[in-house]
């Protein structure tokens, strides 16, 4: 009584299609796989290169500029 059967399954997938219907089914799992997709991609980008401020900061430095600081503070102001 503890685990559920293949035709328990069944049932409550047949239970589902019925409230749901095939067509918001459908387009659950399409939004669904569209969102794991833009997640990986998300993923797979953030890993290729370091962050934009990591970017600019070497950049700055290589060409033998100091990193800039927001406008209107100063560089040892503790805020």
């Amino acid at each position: 009584m503890g685990s559920l059967s293949l035709s328990h399954w069944l049932i409550v997938l047949v239970i589902v299609v019925l409230v749901f219907g095939t067509k918001r089914l459908g387009n659950v799992g399409k939004d669904l796989g569209e969102a794991i997709k833009g997640f990986k991609k998300g993923v797979r980008d953030a890993d290729d290169g370091p962050p934009a401020q990591l970017r600019n900061d070497v950049r700055n430095d290589s060409v033998g500029e100091a990193p800039r600081t927001p406008a209107g503070r100063d560089e040892h102001d503790p805020r």
